[in-house]
């Protein structure tokens, strides 16, 4: 039966979509919020991460509780002050939504959590599962760490389950609007060497595998979240530029360019991660979008 689904992140990427296919599935959805009153299209509770608080109401009106909050990874330049905040946002969040479940009397079943396929590092061309040997980067150093406050969770005796989610694939935000902006105008090329891998994800699929995991009680510990056909950018570069019927004039961006404009975040395109959906794959899961080509196609088939 649909239950009380309570999400924090719910007005990112992932979350507002997920709220929609939720709702559309006849699920109650509610999002945790620094300012309840911005967001009335959804129930909302308040909760503050740096000045520790949330109303205790919402976790005792919870079934379910997905954590996807975190500050955005590309949203601006990699100062020490914005690192800190990618870090704190996403770990003091979960230590928080822990130390809630922890001290109020509750109904949760589950408790399902974002994490980035980037805990890998810069893998090459190796395919990464989910035993695989973790990276030592920045973005490493943080997905090591999220996992880690959420794990605590599953001590309460929580059904936990962590999405290590690749790059997701929407025109609502993230790396894709940004990848087809320079094609469209036909200025679109491969970053650095172009080899680097990029395990993506069409923004529907990741969502039900969300709601999968809240429904499937076989779902417990870490998953990738990735769609089971990586490319490398030049693939992908490609690929997007044949749906948005535009030609791929300009040689490859140079990393050198890229490290310039970008900095330490560089790593991010410039870097990549091949990794394995097997898993997923293996609880029956079944992907909508598991080419990229009709991945993009549901995005772009309009494109003159």
């Amino acid at each position: 039966m649909p239950g009380k689904i309570l999400i924090t992140g719910g007005s990112g990427l992932i979350g507002s979509r997920l709220s929609e296919m939720l709702i559309d599935q006849g699920y109650e959805v509610a999002h945790l919020s620094r300012n309840p009153d911005k967001f009335s299209n959804y129930k909302s509770f308040k909760w503050d991460i740096k000045h520790p608080h949330i109303d205790d109401s919402a976790i005792t009106w919870a079934d379910y509780v997905v954590h996807l909050s975190g500050a955005g990874i590309t949203d601006e330049k990699w100062t020490e002050e914005h690192k800190k905040e990618i870090l704190d946002s996403r770990v003091n969040s979960a230590h928080l939504l822990f130390s809630c479940l922890q001290k109020t009397k509750h109904h949760v079943k589950g408790f399902i959590a974002a994490s980035g396929i980037g805990i890998y590092g810069n893998s090459g061309e190796q395919l990464m599962s989910e035993e695989s040997m973790y990276g030592d980067d920045f973005l490493a150093e943080v997905c090591k760490a999220w996992e880690g406050a959420t794990w605590k969770v599953k001590d309460l005796g929580l059904r936990t389950v962590i999405f290590r989610t690749g790059i997701v694939l929407s025109t609502k935000g993230g790396a894709l609007p940004q990848l087809a902006r320079p094609v469209k105008l036909m200025a679109g090329a491969p970053l650095g060497t172009g080899k680097q891998y990029m395990s993506w994800i069409h923004i529907d699929d990741a969502c039900r595998l969300y709601i999968k995991a809240i429904e499937d009680t076989q779902f417990e510990g870490v998953y990738n979240a990735v769609a089971p056909n990586p490319v490398t950018n030049t693939q992908f570069t490609k690929q997007l530029a044949e749906v948005m019927h535009r030609p791929l004039v300009l040689p490859k961006v140079p990393a050198f360019a890229l490290s310039l404009l970008l900095g330490e975040m560089s790593g991010v395109v410039l870097g990549g991660q091949r990794v394995s959906a097997n898993k997923v794959l293996q609880t029956g899961f079944t992907f909508e979008y598991s080419q990229l080509k009709e991945a993009l196609k549901s995005f772009f088939s309009k494109e003159d």
